[in-house]
């Protein structure tokens, strides 16, 4: 285990995910899986009469990087909007591979600059913010709001 990429902060963040519970009924629902570590990420959730995340559920099946993502995603999901879920999964993206300096605007995600280096964890990383953007935009599409 690298210390670089499995540091205290990581792993203070993997052992608290906030909303543990998939939703039922959910508005959308996305699952994102790993083929590399076989991590599995599962967001459901429920949007205001504004387009905004009301409320989040996830099930998190991944490695320390994957599980800690998922926390800073679920710390700061509620009350974004489609787009907005969409531009950090895309900031993340860019800034694990190496196509943005920055993390973007996202609370918290420049703790996994150590794992710029390290390719076959991008996908783990990135699975929480894939399965929230995509579970946040059917919901979107369902509600007839802008995504």
């Amino acid at each position: 285990m690298s210390a670089a990429l499995y540091n205290s902060t990581i792993l203070r963040l993997a052992a608290s995910i906030p909303h543990h519970q998939l939703l039922d009924p959910a508005e959308g629902r996305s699952e994102r899986r790993s083929p590399i570590c076989g991590s599995r990420v599962t967001v459901t959730v429920r949007l205001d009469a504004d387009g905004r995340v009301a409320a989040l559920g996830q099930e998190v099946r991944a490695c320390a990087l994957g599980q800690a993502s998922a926390a800073l995603m679920g710390d700061h999901a509620i009350g974004r909007t489609p787009g907005e879920l969409a531009a950090a999964r895309d900031a993340l993206g860019a800034f694990l591979a190496g196509d943005r300096d920055d993390s973007g605007a996202w609370p918290g995600l420049e703790i996994f600059g150590p794992a710029r280096a390290h390719s076959a964890r991008h996908a783990s990383i990135r699975l929480a913010f894939e399965a929230v953007a995509d579970a946040a935009a059917q919901a979107a599409a369902r509600a007839d709001v802008p995504a």
